[in-house]
């Protein structure tokens, strides 16, 4: 697995881009518009394609 971290460009809150990272673990990012703690994570690949 890839130790290269994925950034988030904005809150999934709010949409402030003023995001720093959380010292409670890997993919923990806060913001600080308001003040919340999230969490990114991939969590896999579809087994199907998706058709549209």
């Amino acid at each position: 697995m890839s130790e290269i971290r994925s950034t988030p460009l904005y809150c999934p809150y709010c949409g402030e881009e003023d995001l720093r990272p959380h010292e409670d673990g890997h993919g923990a990012w806060e913001c600080h518009g308001c003040a919340r703690v999230f969490t990114v994570r991939f969590n896999g690949l579809l087994s199907r394609a998706v058709t549209r």
